[in-house]
């Protein structure tokens, strides 16, 4: 092999090299990224240390709607809540019922005992642009109720998609 063709051999791999790298960081900054679920409040439907894939295009064309798992970006860490009041809502706990705008919300996502333990909340409305969340299992979470208050739009940084860890749990968190 001739010194010009190894040189044309090396620069054609490192234009490879390069395209796929910037081809993944394209792919990372504005459509998808990885998260871990860190604690039980999301239980059962993500648990402690599974990893998730994030959909981060999803909210630059759209709003989040509710019952979408979300990626709330704080300084600190970021958090995984469900999307329960959306702009301008009026949110009341009573015992174990939801209401949303005076309305009974079936929560089919919670289980029984999740369900029995939410307490009592507001009536309370939610501002423009903000949203109301809360992890699925009620006793535990830290969420709009209790300390993340009102949810800005601008925090949202993503919809969780995918548990693509553990890998014998693969599974869509829709």
């Amino acid at each position: 092999m001739t010194e010009r063709k190894k040189k044309n051999e090396w620069f054609e791999w490192a234009k490879a090299i390069i395209i796929a790298v910037l081809i993944a960081l394209f792919l990372r900054t504005f459509l998808f990224a990885t998260s871990i679920v860190d604690g039980e409040s999301m239980d059962p439907t993500l648990k402690d240390g599974e990893r998730v894939i994030f959909n981060k295009f999803v909210y630059l064309v759209g709003d989040p709607e509710r019952g979408d798992i979300v990626i709330i970006e704080r300084p600190l860490k970021n958090y995984v809540k469900r999307v329960i009041g959306l702009p301008g809502d009026t949110i009341e706990i009573n015992g174990s019922s939801l209401y949303i705008n005076g309305e009974k919300y079936e929560q089919t996502f919670l289980s029984e005992e999740a369900e029995m333990q939410t307490g009592s909340y507001g009536p309370i409305e939610v501002p423009e642009d903000n949203y109301f969340v809360m992890g699925d299992n009620r006793a535990i979470s830290k969420d709009s109720r209790n300390g993340l208050g009102f949810i800005e739009e601008d925090n949202i940084i993503g919809r969780s998609e995918l548990i693509i860890f553990p890998f014998d749990e693969w599974s869509l968190t829709r």
